[in-house]
C-alpha cells in the first residue's frame, strides 16, 4: 500500500523468503507429470512377425505412460511407394486404437513418415 497516509511496509526475513519461493518452486515441479517420447522406426517391407515385435514395444511404451513417436523410413525406390508407408501407419494407428490416442497424424517429411501417439 505505497500510497496509504503515513506508507505502509513490511519488514520481511530475506533469507526466509528465499527458501519460501524454492520450496514452492520444487512443490510444482514434484507435481508436474513428465513423460518422455520414444521412438520406433520401422521400414515399409517390415514382416510381420517384425510388425508383431514392434507394436509390442509401443504398447510397452504407452503403458510406462511415455508417448510413442513412430518413424516410418523410406530408402532408395521405396519412395516411389509412399502408399504402402501410409496404409502401414493406418494399419499401426488400428492396432493402437484401444490403448493409444492419435497425437499427430502421419505426415510426411523429406524421406521419413512420421506419426505421434499419447497413452489414453
Amino acid at each position: 500500500m505505497p500510497n496509504a497516509e503515513p506508507p505502509v511496509c513490511k519488514i520481511i526475513d530475506l533469507g526466509k523468503l528465499k527458501y519460501q519461493s524454492r520450496k514452492k518452486a520444487s512443490e510444482t515441479r514434484r507435481k508436474q507429470k513428465t513423460f518422455e517420447v520414444k521412438e520406433i522406426k520401422i521400414r515399409p517391407n517390415i514382416d510381420t512377425h517384425d510388425y508383431t515385435v514392434k507394436m509390442r514395444a509401443v504398447a510397452r511404451f504407452l503403458d510406462e505412460g511415455d508417448k510413442v513417436r513412430i518413424t516410418l523410413r523410406f530408402r532408395g525406390r521405396e519412395m516411389a511407394h509412399q502408399d504402402l508407408g501410409m496404409k502401414l501407419l493406418e494399419h499401426v494407428k488400428r492396432d493402437s486404437a484401444n490403448i493409444a490416442k492419435i497425437e499427430s497424424e502421419p505426415k510426411l517429411e523429406g524421406r521419413q513418415m512420421m506419426m505421434i501417439l499419447a497413452p489414453r
